[in-house]
């Protein structure tokens, strides 16, 4: 009950022109005549759940990977991913506690005075709604071809490491200039620092933290999946605990309820893990092989 309540359509492009205008000009009298224009709220939600089952599964969901040569525009790419990872992380973080409230704080407005509510019990739930439902949000909305998407745009992208002008003194370096490709190990210059090529083809912007952050967490394509494995699991761990402590029957349903949206997250996860580990690591060894050869 309340794992997933899409109320908010954050997918909306509010940039768009005139969608700020039309919501401006609605004027004391248009009030009335939108609001007895308005809907049930059974078909609001069934058309809201549509429209994001639409946009997490339709063709405009998933944005493309293009492997190209041109530096400016592998920066772009980055740029426009970048956009796109941290829209998604909202929707999961707005979305995960927001189903939290209405399952945790909300019903705390329908209990009497005279009628007592256990506040760390609502505030356990919560927490354990929030991560439960983030995992979840965040197994769809992060799947695996989107893992590899990122993780292609980060190996394009590449990496700076900055090292002491001092121990390199006698090695050549070179002016960076944005519109080379970088190999990996060689020395530049940039913004009075010197910086060595860590990644097998660079064209990130030295200074740029971005595109440090971008290339950290999406460098190795197994980094999110192992991360959402370990919250799951310890979240999993943490309510198989308290399911065994509690004491009171209501407790025991709703730690049940979730635990068992959680196994089959955690499922979900552990089969993506162990399929998407032995393909990477197939990949691996056999560039090492052709290498070799």
């Amino acid at each position: 009950f309340g794992m997933y309540i899409p109320f908010l359509q954050l997918n909306c492009d509010f940039r768009k022109a005139g969608l700020l205008a039309q919501v401006a000009n609605i004027g004391p009298r248009d009030t009335g005549e939108v609001t007895a224009r308005g809907r049930d709220y059974l078909t609001v939600l069934k058309e809201t759940w549509k429209q994001h089952t639409r946009q997490m599964y339709g063709m405009e969901a998933m944005p493309s990977h293009a492997c190209c040569l041109s530096p400016d525009l592998i920066r772009n790419e980055v740029e426009f991913l970048k956009m796109d990872f941290n829209w998604r992380m909202k929707e999961v973080l707005v979305s995960s506690m927001l189903s939290a409230y209405y399952v945790a704080f909300v019903p705390v407005w329908f209990v009497k005075n005279t009628q007592y509510y256990d506040k760390r019990w609502s505030c356990e739930l919560f927490l354990l709604v929030s991560i439960s439902t983030s995992v979840i949000l965040m197994q769809y909305l992060l799947p695996a071809r989107y893992c590899d998407l990122l993780h292609k745009a980060a190996a394009h992208l590449g990496c700076w490491q900055k090292v002491d002008p001092a121990l390199c003194s006698n090695v050549l370096q070179h002016q960076w200039t944005e519109e080379c490709m970088w190999p990996q190990g060689v020395l530049v210059k940039h913004s009075k620092n010197v910086y060595k090529a860590v990644g097998h083809y660079n064209v990130a912007v030295p200074s740029d933290v971005s595109h440090f952050r971008f290339h950290f967490f999406f460098s190795k394509p197994l980094r999110i999946l192992n991360i959402l494995i370990l919250l799951e699991g310890a979240v999993i761990f943490y309510q198989l605990y308290s399911l065994i402590s509690s004491e009171k029957w209501h407790q025991t349903i709703s730690l049940a309820l979730i635990l068992f949206s959680n196994y089959y997250a955690f499922f979900k996860l552990l089969r993506d893990r162990l399929v998407l580990g032995k393909a990477y690591s197939y990949a691996a060894s056999r560039d090492s092989e052709q290498k070799l050869n």
